[in-house]
């Protein structure tokens, strides 16, 4: 960066201006602190931007990703990779907030943050006490880009352990495309049925994907409607959302 005038310099523009004032390519480089013998650490950014497609790509990025970047090693993959970890929790509520869940929009926002975008597919469950207060949020599954495996009786366990009246079910699409399945169909039918004989009730299956999901209750895919969404969820378009549009 010397050829910078020392006022540009990414750390001087931060202590001068903030650190919004800074563009993307200028706060990683200051993630990864220094550039290689080929290319500055700004230089570094910017390619390292374009050839993972922008910051906003950069949650479901790998580690071993990272690696096959030029100029990029075990430490400066796990500089970033922690940055980007580090951002997500700032998003996400106190693990001593319990918060009443009222629509899946609500839902969609708590969830988002922390599971929307990823390399891999997750699949998880909110755990929901008889008020539907988030009792704790717990993944279940992680699997390949393409599909994870979840069994009933590993929801249901988890479910009971935690003396849950309800649950709700969520997975991330790592495409960046929340349109349902026929699998994650299926699997939520098989959920619902499974619920009814224990008597914890299934009251939506949430798919994510960056700042987008659906809502199979929203989208009219659930037999009956939630006694504990049903009133928040009228009227809603049965369609992909961005939580608080």
């Amino acid at each position: 960066m010397k050829e910078l005038a020392p006022s540009d310099r990414p750390r001087e523009k931060l202590e001068r201006a903030g650190a919004s004032a800074l563009g993307d390519n200028e706060l990683l480089a200051l993630i990864l602190g220094s550039g290689s013998r080929q290319e500055g650490v700004l230089a570094l950014a910017t390619r390292l931007l374009a050839d993972l497609g922008g910051v906003h790509h950069l949650p479901r990025v790998t580690v071993a990703e990272l690696r096959q970047q030029g100029g990029i090693g075990p430490a400066r993959a796990a500089q970033v990779m922690a940055a980007v970890e580090l951002g997500r929790r700032s998003l996400v509520r106190s693990g001593l907030e319990r918060p009443r869940v009222a629509s899946p929009r609500q839902l969609a926002s708590l969830l988002l943050p922390q599971f929307g975008a990823g390399a891999v597919e997750r699949f998880g469950i909110v755990l929901l006490d008889t008020r539907h207060r988030v009792i704790r949020t717990s993944v279940l599954s992680m699997g390949s880009l393409d599909a994870t495996v979840v069994h009933p009786r590993e929801v249901f366990r988890e479910a009971a352990a935690s003396s849950a009246a309800a649950i709700v079910l969520f997975h991330n699409h790592p495409s960046g495309d929340p349109t349902p399945s026929q699998d994650d169909l299926a699997l939520t039918t098989r959920m619902v049925q499974a619920g009814e004989i224990m008597g914890i009730e299934v009251v939506d299956h949430l798919i994510l994907a960056d700042d987008r999901y659906v809502s199979l209750l929203e989208a009219g895919r659930f037999g009956t409607a939630s006694r504990m969404m049903t009133e928040a969820a009228r009227g809603d378009a049965p369609s992909r959302r961005r939580p608080g549009c």
